[in-house]
């Protein structure tokens, strides 16, 4: 079950989705974290044809709190499309997201208010995460 804070970003999550620019995969994921202040930010995935160039929904929110300056993330909700495929961050964003706040809690799921939920810590999902001694 969602804590209420995790319900409101799966609400902005939600409305975000439709904005997500995925005309070569069709999957469309759309994500909104929470700084540690309180703030949301949202993001959608942006594919291109050079598709080394597309961008995830995560890293898109995450981009868009750096540059407003927030730098300690508590919770980030992950939503696609797809019921049955859950939208889990790839690779490169569990590496970014690593980099702000190793201790955020994430919750992934599909847009069925009340379909499977997936809820984990960043380091479950990146526990030999690369790291350089600050």
């Amino acid at each position: 079950m969602m804590s209420q804070i995790e319900e409101k970003l799966y609400r902005e999550a939600k409305m975000a989705l439709p904005e997500a620019y995925a005309p070569y995969s069709n999957y469309r994921v759309a994500a909104a974290i929470m700084a540690e202040d309180g703030r949301i930010f949202t993001g959608v995935n942006v594919e291109n044809a050079s598709y080394g160039l597309t961008i995830c929904a995560e890293r898109v929110a995450l981009f868009s709190a750096a540059a407003a300056g927030c730098r300690s993330f508590t919770h980030l909700v992950v939503v696609s499309d797809d019921n049955e495929n859950l939208p889990l961050p790839c690779g490169a964003c569990r590496q970014v997201l690593m980099e702000f706040s190793p201790e955020m809690k994430i919750i992934v799921a599909g847009n069925d208010d009340h379909g499977e939920r997936l809820f984990l810590t960043l380091a479950e999902l990146l526990p030999f995460s690369f790291e350089i001694k600050k």
